[in-house]
């Protein structure tokens, strides 16, 4: 059964892509035959950061987000009398998400520069 499920979440998202890229490929060729300048594909296209600055970036705040989380964790876990169960996997996952959120403010901050 998980392998029949496996294989329908795959096809479903090559037939996304495969869908998306034969579209914009017909499309793009149908605008050629008709003399069209090809500078417009390109028109919406602005310079931004590299995309390895930018994985890099989130990858590390994210993985800073969760060392800060276990730190506050544990020292939640010692100084009260909170669950440990809950209180590790709610901090952990707090912190990495504020990490990726202040990774994203900085990735707008690398877009203008």
């Amino acid at each position: 059964m998980e392998v029949i499920i496996i294989g329908i979440v795959f096809g479903s998202v090559f037939g996304v892509f495969y869908l998306y890229f034969s579209t914009r490929n017909k499309e793009r060729l149908a605008l050629i035959e008709k003399g069209v300048d090809a500078s417009i594909f390109m028109k919406g296209r602005q310079q931004t950061a590299p995309i390895w600055k930018v994985l890099i970036l989130n990858f590390a705040l994210l993985l800073m987000g969760i060392g800060v989380g276990v730190f506050i964790a544990s020292l939640l876990d010692s100084l009260t009398t909170l669950n440990e169960d809950a209180v590790y996997p709610a901090t952990i996952f707090f912190m990495a998400g504020l990490g990726l959120f202040f990774g994203f403010n900085m990735t707008k901050n690398l877009d203008k520069e």
